[in-house]
Order: C-alpha cells, then sequence, then structure tokens
C-alpha cells in the first residue's frame, strides 16, 4: 500500500511526514493519521529521522528550550533522546541520542533563523488538516513563536546597528580633532603673518633730498 508524503517548508527546513490515512475512520485518502515516518531536513545539516515518539519529544525540546529563551530562564534542555543548551545569543547547540546503544550521538550547531525555521515547520504541522494526532495542549502552551522572532529580530536589530553606530561615532572623533589642529596652526600662521607685517610697518626709513 502506498503511504501518503507531507511536506512543510520554511526556508533553510523542510519536515518530511510519512504515512497511512485511519480508514476505519472514514478519513480522506490523502492524511495522514498513522505516521510511519518522518524527516527533517535542514541545509547543510544531516537529516533527522525517526518514529512518532521521537518526533513528539524533538517538538517538546524545541518548544519548552524556546519558551526558556523568551522568559530568560536557564536555557537548557535534556531528555533521553535530545540535548538543547546554548553556545552564545546566536548559536544553539543539539545533542541527538540513538536508542540504540552502537550508534554515535549527532551533535548540530544551529543558527537563530535556522532554530525560528525549525519551529516554523513544527507549527505548520500542528496546524495542518491533514496530518492527524500531532497537536497536543502542551505544545499550545510552549508555542510562542512571534515572540520568539521578535526576541532573535532585537538581537539582529542590535548586531546590524551597532557597527555603522561605531564607524559614525570614530569619524566624528577624528574630524573634530582634525578641525581642532587645523584650526591652531592657522591661529598660528596668522600670529606669525600680523607679528612680520607689524615690524616692516615700525621700519620708516627716511630719504632726504639735498
Amino acid at each position: 500500500m502506498l503511504q501518503n508524503k507531507i511536506l512543510f517548508n520554511q526556508s533553510s527546513v523542510s519536515l518530511e511526514i510519512v504515512g497511512l490515512p485511519d480508514y476505519s475512520n472514514n478519513e480522506n485518502k490523502d492524511n495522514i493519521s498513522i505516521i510511519s515516518q518522518w524527516k527533517l531536513m535542514i541545509i547543510d545539516k544531516t537529516v533527522i529521522e525517526g518514529n512518532l515518539h521521537h518526533l513528539k519529544s524533538i517538538m517538546k525540546a524545541f518548544y519548552s528550550y524556546s519558551n526558556s529563551l523568551l522568559n530568560n530562564e536557564d536555557a537548557n534542555y535534556a531528555s533521553k533522546l535530545i540535548d538543547i543548551f546554548p553556545e552564545n545569543f546566536y548559536t544553539h547547540n543539539l545533542l541527538l541520542k540513538s536508542s540504540k546503544p552502537d550508534v554515535k550521538a549527532l551533535e548540530l550547531s544551529i543558527g537563530n533563523a535556522v532554530f525560528t525555521d525549525i519551529i516554523n515547520v513544527f507549527d505548520k504541522l500542528c496546524s495542518s488538516n491533514k496530518v492527524k494526532n500531532i497537536y497536543s495542549k502542551e505544545f499550545k502552551s510552549l508555542n510562542n513563536k512571534k515572540y520568539l522572532n521578535l526576541l532573535f529580530d532585537k538581537k539582529n536589530i542590535l548586531n546590524t546597528l551597532l557597527p555603522p553606530i561605531y564607524s559614525l561615532l570614530s569619524i566624528f572623533i577624528i574630524s573634530t580633532t582634525l578641525i581642532f589642529l587645523y584650526d591652531g596652526n592657522e591661529n598660528k600662521d596668522n600670529r606669525s603673518f600680523f607679528n612680520t607685517k607689524n615690524k616692516l610697518i615700525s621700519i620708516n626709513p627716511t630719504n632726504k633730498i639735498l
């Protein structure tokens, strides 16, 4: 039996859901109620995939972590499947652990833009009418995408505006210094000129006609 595939995209991130509809409830043949597989694809990163339990655990981790960021709390999330912790204001580290003992944990680093894209595809999945049995009240209480975007935007705005401000301030200081030095040299030249002129005027040669 062919399975359905539904793709959710957001800039650098895509989430693919694979599964079947619940025919016992006369669901639409294009829907998915029984998820057999999913893939989280991030540009230039290893594909993350697993079963429904893994997906819900990862979604909970991202929503909980973003909530901690918004509330200025200790933004470190740890579970049996995934750890998320900040490297700095702009980078977040992921540690994805396998349930298989011989498989090494996967380490990823993502920036604010990718983190927000992941939250967006999870939101699209939760609000989709074609994929069932994903959305939960727990995700709703943790969902603060609007404020998360605002938080990251403020950091990006500061990061963008501060360098030009520093440059303008440096130019102002240098210009002021040069103007001061120029005025000082000009005053010295003027004083020297007037002193020379006064000396010339004070010499009055007398020419007599005999």
